[in-house]
């Protein structure tokens, strides 16, 4: 009984600090958080409403605290804590330099709420960890303030100006756009946004974008939400012929493989001993498959198609060319 009140206790406090998160919170999006029913949420709600906390609710809404009421800070277990050392790191690997100063400086109000063992175990393992970034830029130097002029665009609704260089452009190009969202993908982030230039919704890399800045201009019209852009390009794909490959890999070399096999369509394996045989569905035999596998070419053999070993072939004469 007591563990069970002890628990209850966590959530009701955890209920309160969600709230304090943001202007509204669905009872539903509570339930599922702590895997309890709505009755359960309701009651934990009356618990706080009756200990004095100024909650109001309306239904088809969620519950919000009354504006300007607050607590005095609720401290940090040292499990939570090291949690913000994780994401410090992760920080430094997948967001631009002015998000990664904005969140250091956060950092810095949090840690002085810690309690001393926990600072003192903090800075132990600060040094312990390190993220290594990747060889390539996931941003343009030039603009490291990209994400967060992005996201306040996107929280207030305003039009970016972009000067953006198209995998195909020989020079940046001039846009205006209404981001939709941001989706962190194959090692970077994508815009999805409405181009006023082309006037239909297009996908921006951020390692392409040479300058930008905010407009002060509202967004023209309502957009789609990002999970509906989602899902009808993961539908389209679905719906777009593929094609059967079955390779021959030399077991050195499989594990390396299975790195991007996911990208490229992996369906299933089976070991045969000395090698193991890959199946997948790709929706291009002619470019971005046979490159791919050519990686590995000294280790593999092509089953099936016909038509993929021939397409290999070429690359492998017109390469051939090149270096004589």
């Amino acid at each position: 009984m007591a563990v069970d009140t002890a628990k209850r206790f966590d959530r009701i406090v955890n209920i309160y600090i969600q709230l304090q998160s943001k202007r509204v919170v669905k009872a539903q999006e509570l339930a599922d958080r702590f895997g309890v029913s709505l009755r359960t949420i309701y009651r934990d709600i009356r618990s706080l409403e009756q200990a004095g906390v100024p909650i109001f609710g309306e239904a088809g809404s969620g519950y919000s605290i009354v504006d300007g009421y607050r607590l005095p800070p609720v401290l940090f277990t040292k499990e939570e804590a090291l949690s913000f050392v994780g994401a410090q790191k992760l920080m430094g690997k997948f967001m631009d330099r002015k998000l990664q100063e904005h969140y250091e400086a956060a950092l810095y109000k949090i840690k002085a709420v810690l309690r001393m063992t926990e600072k003192d175990w903090l800075t132990n393992i600060e040094s312990k960890i390190v993220m290594a970034k990747p060889g390539y830029e996931i941003f343009n130097a030039n603009v490291p303030h990209a994400l967060s002029t992005l996201f306040e665009s996107i929280a207030q609704r305003i039009k970016v100006a972009l000067s953006y260089k198209g995998l195909r452009d020989e020079l940046p190009q001039h846009r205006v756009i209404e981001p939709v969202g941001m989706f962190h993908e194959m090692n970077y982030w994508y815009i999805y946004a409405y181009c006023h230039a082309r006037k239909a919704y297009r996908q921006f890399r951020a390692d392409r974008i040479a300058q930008l800045r905010l407009l002060g201009e509202p967004f023209e019209q309502e957009h789609p939400t990002l999970g509906q852009f989602m899902e009808e390009r993961e539908q389209a794909r679905n719906q777009t012929p593929k094609t059967k490959v079955r390779i021959r890999v030399t077991k050195d070399l499989a594990g390396y493989l299975k790195w991007q096999r996911g990208y490229h369509g992996f369906v299933s394996e089976r070991d045969c001993g000395s090698h193991v045989e890959m199946e997948f569905e790709t929706q291009d035999t002619r470019d971005e498959f046979p490159r791919w596998l050519l990686m590995f070419g000294d280790g593999t053999q092509v089953i099936e198609p016909d038509s993929l070993r021939r397409r290999i072939a070429e690359i492998l004469e017109a390469a051939a060319v090149n270096f004589r």
